[in-house]
């Protein structure tokens, strides 16, 4: 193979090859020379003062100019024109760089851009090989371009490998071309390609083979037909998919797929299990608000815990970028006028509140055109909400949503197609929303529910009575005064307290939300799931995590979905399944923010009970059986030279409580590379519209809890059946190629 870097030698890329000084910025009083040089592999960034590299790999975006906090806080030292920030993917922390002259950051950041957009349009054989070319690098220590066998011995325990060494020998000589003993790169991954043959593949491949050589459009559509359960169209389906990824011109003419194509095919995105039509916006986006769950955040601005973590617009950057249509935005008295946003009465930093909302406008429809709730957590005095609304008016301008759709009276809450491009803001309203709203201030309560009931029972369990008294004195409610020119900028999302789900039947219009604790609305589910239900069917209803959450963690949203609550606002900064659930659910419709509820969640009238589903009408049990047949190249967790993982698949399924269950293969000795479990897992699934798959690859310890090895998580209704592979997700929710399990999907009506 050849690295790509090869094939583009523009002047940018010689030009970051040969290496440029910047300053590396961490903070105002942090800033240190270092050459920065682009490594041979064309995916590596590094600096010589101190080994330390980036791999563009990991790189998800490049921004120019004072885009972030840190170069914000210099920029009266140096100019934008010279500064640009590397924004990586999961939740690492940006790199913030200036260059010693204008052309040299320009040089830098369409460089780099060049090779993310390479490295995006890469095909998956390109991927594979580069990804053997990485490692490749990794093992050459003495960068000589060659490795021997000990080398590859050595390499292959890196790659979490552990093999027979008289079979790995024998491969090594095979792929020695060259009769020196050692391997160069291409050498190198022709020995990669032979070691990773796929038995369970090359098996099910002959099983379908006319001949044992190659698929014809015959074979291929029997497969397609058969196993991957494709009727329509499946002999023109088979034609497209030789002529897409069969890599041999000659089996193209005949036409036909070779095995290598057919891997290629079970590898790629429609090899996948996510159904690549739902990776589009495939429903209904014009019904009211209500009628769809929202993905949505708590506490955006912190990147850490809600004591002392640190605030930032990053928080809300991120937030936007994994999908999220309403986060949230704590304000509070600031300096020199100026609202702040934080985290109050803790020890969390403060940001600006014009910051924060210059923000959101700037990022809140690159992922999604559809509508972005500004969720208001207000403790501001009337002088600076006032500020606020300016802010909020002057920063935003049409985005902001200032008045009724079309001037019509909004009994009706709009679709989310009406609203795309729009901020909406929930917050508290004087009066009724056609009010006349001469008054300057009204005195109302606080929005939000305080739950200081549940603390003193919650509390016994954590012994902590410190951590009760703050979480007392931080959720106390207070009696606060509204203006008119921030309460006249709210329109569809006004804020009301909770009295009973009889008073909200017989009062409450669909522009209200309430909000509850994750306490406070399990307690309702418990008590009364079906009125919850008709309760959501009509109006936004938020659940957000209790305060006793002090470290940032988070609640089962599965629970608030299951009854139908819309907007259940999670920590988005911190991992951990919760999260893995819901960008899982949100990866479907486009990934847009926003899914259709089942049509018994939207029935005013819905007799629909979580606890019983049973006994609904629209009752239509499935059976989910799913072999675990084998895994690739999972990643290896120790950085000890002799530790090899020890893999296990866990599959657990989150729905309605009849359906929460969980269920795992044996663990594999000493192999991350390619283990075979080949064990099938059956599972009943009562609601299937609700229920949400995770397989979760673990490495065994029978002396301690298991190590986290990568997760995946899709609706249920999302799931491709047939032979499909599954691309494996770090603890942060991003890619860790070419980690994957390879499965069989069968899906069937319950008897």
């Amino acid at each position: 193979t050849h690295c790509f870097i090869y094939k583009l030698l523009d002047d940018n890329l010689q030009r970051m090859m040969v290496g440029s000084m910047m300053r590396k910025v961490k903070s105002r009083t942090w800033k240190k020379q270092r050459h920065f040089r682009l490594q041979e592999d064309g995916l590596t960034v590094g600096y010589k003062s101190i080994f330390f590299t980036v791999s563009l790999c990991d790189v998800e975006a490049v921004r120019e100019g004072h885009q972030s906090e840190i170069l914000l806080s210099i920029a009266d030292e140096f100019p934008p024109d010279r500064c640009f920030t590397l924004v990586f993917r999961g939740r690492r922390g940006n790199l913030d760089l200036v260059a010693e002259t204008a052309a040299e950051a320009q040089a830098w950041i369409h460089g780099i851009r060049t090779l993310l957009e390479n490295i995006e349009n890469m095909g998956e054989s390109e991927k594979l090989d580069q990804w053997i070319c990485d490692w490749f690098h990794k093992g050459d220590k003495n960068k000589d371009g060659r490795m021997n066998f000990k080398e590859v011995r050595k390499l292959l325990k890196m790659m979490n490998m552990d093999m027979n060494e008289e079979h790995a020998l024998l491969l090594f000589t095979t792929a020695d071309k060259s009769q020196t003993d050692s391997l160069n790169n291409e050498e190198f991954v022709q020995f990669y390609k032979m070691l990773t043959e796929r038995e369970e593949v090359v098996g099910l491949f002959q099983e379908y083979s006319s001949d044992g050589e190659k698929l014809s459009v015959c074979d291929l559509e029997d497969f397609l037909r058969e196993e991957q359960l494709e009727s329509e169209n499946s002999q023109q389906r088979a034609s497209e998919l030789i002529d897409r990824y069969e890599p041999s011109d000659g089996a193209k003419t005949l036409p036909a797929m070779s095995i290598d194509g057919f891997l290629m095919y079970l590898c790629s995105s429609e090899g996948s299990i996510f159904n690549l039509e739902h990776k589009g916006i495939y429903q209904d986006m014009t019904l009211p608000l209500c009628h769809y769950f929202i993905c949505s955040s708590h506490n955006t601005y912190l990147l850490e815990d809600q004591l002392r973590g640190q605030s930032s617009v990053e928080g809300y950057i991120q937030a936007l970028k994994r999908g999220c249509r309403c986060v949230e935005v704590d304000c509070w008295d600031g300096a020199n006028g100026e609202p702040v946003v934080y985290h109050g009465h803790t020890l969390t930093s403060k940001i600006l509140f014009k910051d924060v909302v210059a923000t959101v406008g700037n990022y809140a429809f690159k992922v999604s055109e559809h509508p972005v709730i500004l969720s208001l957590e207000n403790h501001c005095g009337i002088d600076q909400q006032r500020v606020m609304a300016m802010h909020l008016s002057s920063i935003l301008g049409d985005k902001l949503l200032k008045a009724p759709l079309n001037g019509r009276t909004p009994y009706d809450l709009p679709s989310p197609e009406e609203l795309k491009g729009k901020i909406i803001l929930k917050w508290k309203k004087i009066g009724g929303i056609t009010d006349n709203l001469d008054a300057a201030e009204e005195d109302v309560s606080d929005e939000d529910e305080t739950d200081k009931d549940n603390f003193s029972s919650e509390d016994q369990n954590h012994g902590n009575k410190v951590l009760h008294f703050m979480q007392c004195f931080l959720f106390q409610k207070s009696k606060q005064s509204l203006c008119a020119e921030l309460s006249d900028l709210v329109v569809y999302c006004k804020s009301v307290h909770f009295r009973s789900f009889e008073h909200s039947r017989i009062h409450s219009k669909p522009i209200e939300v309430s909000s509850f604790s994750e306490f406070k609305a399990r307690k309702y589910l418990k008590e009364a799931g079906t009125e919850f239900v008709r309760h959501n069917a009509r109006q936004l209803t938020r659940v957000y995590p209790t305060g006793m959450r002090t470290d940032s963690s988070n609640f089962c949203p599965q629970e608030m979905w299951n009854i139908g609550c819309q907007i259940v606002a999670l920590n988005v900064q911190t991992a951990g399944m919760e999260m893995d659930l819901n960008d899982g659910f949100f990866r479907q419709n486009g990934s847009c923010g926003y899914i259709l509820k089942p049509d018994f969640l939207r029935k005013p009238e819905s007799n629909f009970d979580p606890e019983r589903p049973q006994d609904f009408e629209g009752y239509h049990p499935q059976r989910l059986l799913i072999r675990v047949i084998s895994g690739q190249q999972l990643p290896k967790l120790s950085k000890k030279e002799g530790s090899i993982v020890d893999p296990l698949v866990k599959v657990e399924i989150y729905g309605v409580p009849q359906d929460q269950a969980k269920q795992e293969t044996r663990h594999i000795d000493n192999n991350g590379f390619n283990p075979i479990w080949n064990e099938t897992l059956e599972f009943a699934i009562h609601t299937p519209d609700l229920a949400i798959v995770r397989f979760v690859v673990e490495d065994y310890d029978k002396a301690s809890r298991n190590d986290f090895v990568g997760q995946y998580a899709l609706p249920f209704k999302s799931i491709q059946p047939g032979y499909r592979h599954i691309h494996l997700l770090s603890k942060d929710g991003t890619s860790i190629p070419p980690s994957s399990l390879f499965v069989h999907i069968g899906i069937t009506e319950a008897s």
